[in-house]
């Protein structure tokens, strides 16, 4: 099992293919950016053509960041996801995410980590206080024997409490 990190709208429907993958809601967190948090996270595309249309979508109104479990989970989400042109999305891909509510080529609906090194990174971007190492000693073994059982009201998927049973 590995994590990977996304950024998604629209919220509900993004929500429910996350769910309906069978993919674990590790974290989840509701945000809304100014444009310089934009600019850090895009630093990297700077210069490009796309930077200052993307930077401007990213901080315009409300997203969903998330810390996604599956086993491989980075190609299991790019794969759900879909190509990043839209209009290819639609074409080759038309059940992905981008394929079925992406706009435009900025516009393209949701962000997902490319490597397991990128979700590492973007992990620690949004989720500072997240322990990776942690996460990997104390919940993914539980998380891996099925344990976990998701929590509607928080949105994630939990786990009982150590010395619990689901049934306790």
């Amino acid at each position: 099992m590995c994590l990977c990190l996304t950024l998604a709208l629209p919220f509900q429907a993004v929500h429910e293919t996350i769910l309906n993958n069978k993919f674990l809601i590790v974290r989840t967190k509701e945000l809304m950016w100014r444009r310089e948090d934009s600019q850090r996270f895009y630093q990297e595309h700077s210069g490009r053509f796309f930077y200052q249309r993307l930077v401007e979508f990213m901080a315009s109104g409300p997203m969903r960041a998330y810390i996604l479990a599956h086993e491989d989970a980075v190609a299991c989400w790019r794969s759900l996801v879909g190509p990043t042109k839209v209009y290819r999305a639609r074409n080759t891909a038309p059940d992905s995410i981008r394929g079925a509510y992406g706009l435009t080529d900025t516009r393209n609906t949701t962000h997902g980590s490319d490597s397991v090194a990128s979700a590492r990174r973007e992990i620690a971007f949004f989720f500072p206080e997240f322990s990776e190492s942690l996460w990997y000693q104390q919940d993914e073994p539980r998380l891996r024997c099925g344990l976990a059982h998701y929590d509607a009201e928080e949105r994630v998927h939990s786990l009982p409490k150590a010395g619990r049973t689901e049934s306790s």
